[in-house]
């Protein structure tokens, strides 16, 4: 009996602290992306290497360039962080009550000091959140967050 009230507590620590472990070797890239037709495109940089297919088939661009861009490390699950460029900014800031499945997050877009777009989503590893922002000279402003 004592020794299975042992293997229990040894059961149950290590299932919390695993998720903790788990939890804290997640790293979030936030990237702003600007898509437009170019004669010449220059290749896509490393971040967006495995998405360039899907960008391409989704929005119909042949160039996709970062702007603006940040990792963040969750520790917690409940931090917030900053993507920025020189005229946008998203702010990204993940709530309480995450689970194994994914991160309930939510994101702000601002030009400049002005808020252009607020939303709620759900991020998890190997479902990247893509979505289209304001047309911006001869492109498209795209956001993207992925779980790495």
């Amino acid at each position: 009996m004592q020794r299975r009230s042992v293997l229990l507590l040894g059961l149950w620590l290590a299932l919390i602290f695993g998720g903790v472990q788990a939890r804290g070797s997640e790293t979030v890239w936030s990237g702003l992306v600007i898509a437009n037709n170019a004669p010449k495109p220059e290749p896509v940089s490393s971040e967006l290497t495995y998405l360039e297919e899907t960008l391409k088939d989704w929005f119909g661009y042949n160039q996709y360039k970062v702007i603006g861009q940040s990792q963040k490390v969750l520790v917690t699950g409940s931090e917030d962080w900053l993507a920025q460029s020189k005229y946008f900014s998203l702010h990204i800031d993940s709530k309480e009550g995450n689970d194994k499945t994914g991160y309930r997050v939510k994101l702000k877009l601002f030009q400049e000091s002005n808020l252009l777009l607020e939303w709620e989503a759900k991020l998890s590893k190997g479902r990247p959140i893509i979505v289209k922002g304001p047309q911006v000279g001869d492109g498209q402003l795209l956001l993207l967050l992925v779980v790495q």
